[in-house]
């Protein structure tokens, strides 16, 4: 599937501390374009709004405004079409593997989906050479490195050719071989790519357009050789600059 744009108008997402029960607003009147095809990373502190707008993009929490993924509003009436539409991979890889073996993780969601058997295998090795995890098939997920798992939950959401994918904090706790193994891998494809990242370094590598947020407000918007060497939008958002000096 070609990759989607994606429009955020006025978008406002709230969220409840599960500990306070205090209810706050973790993004405010956020508006952006996103072209298909592209990659874009949200970057801020923790608490800026980058995965409350994540989990907004498939209609997972409470917004106000208006989101369209590609021909789907983001209305209760459409979110089962999209959600067939967009591929989520979570921080945390071990919240979304749950099956025996490798092979069976990312033939699940096309078999949800009701595809053929021959479509599925395609499907499945094509997935698992992206992701370099074809030798793996049969193995546990959780048998697998940590990179392994995160490169296995990438491919169990490119098993079913997305229009957008979403990640959050794709490269948390990564050692340098497996995260720029999981680069590599976000470089390619036609799916439009949403993430939200600290790793800016990553952000850089990922050659993705970028947007800052702090507050819950889009700070800035644009190439990452422009925005993330900017030392005063950096400290209005709580940042620190890359490692690399590109300038």
């Amino acid at each position: 599937m070609t990759g989607f744009d994606v429009e955020l108008r006025s978008v406002s997402v709230t969220r409840e501390d599960p500990l306070t029960g205090e209810v706050r607003e973790v993004a405010r009147d956020v508006s952006l374009q996103v072209a298909a095809g592209s990659r874009v990373a949200l970057v801020g502190p923790n608490g800026a709004g980058k995965t409350s707008l994540l989990l907004a993009l498939v209609g997972a929490t409470p917004f106000r405004g208006e989101i369209r993924v590609g021909p789907h509003q983001v209305v209760p009436k459409q979110l089962a079409a999209l959600r067939k539409d967009v591929g989520f991979v979570f921080s945390d890889p071990s919240d979304q593997l749950f099956c025996s073996t490798v092979e069976e993780e990312v033939a699940f969601g096309p078999l949800a989906r009701g595809w053929a058997d021959a479509d599925i295998h395609r499907a499945v090795d094509d997935a698992l050479e992206r992701v370099r995890l074809g030798h793996e098939r049969t193995r546990a997920p959780s048998a697998l490195s940590l990179g392994e798992q995160r490169r296995l939950a990438l491919a169990t959401a490119l098993c079913c050719r997305p229009g957008l994918l979403l990640l959050d904090e794709p490269t948390a706790s990564l050692d340098g071989r497996a995260r720029k193994e999981l680069l590599e891998t976000l470089r390619q494809g036609d799916a439009t790519l949403i993430c939200a990242s600290h790793d800016l370094d990553a952000v850089i590598d990922l050659e993705a357009t970028v947007v800052v947020l702090g507050e819950g407000q889009v700070l800035g918007q644009g190439a990452a050789v422009d925005l993330l060497y900017d030392a005063q939008l950096l400290d209005r958002a709580g940042l620190e600059p890359p490692l690399r000096n590109l300038r």
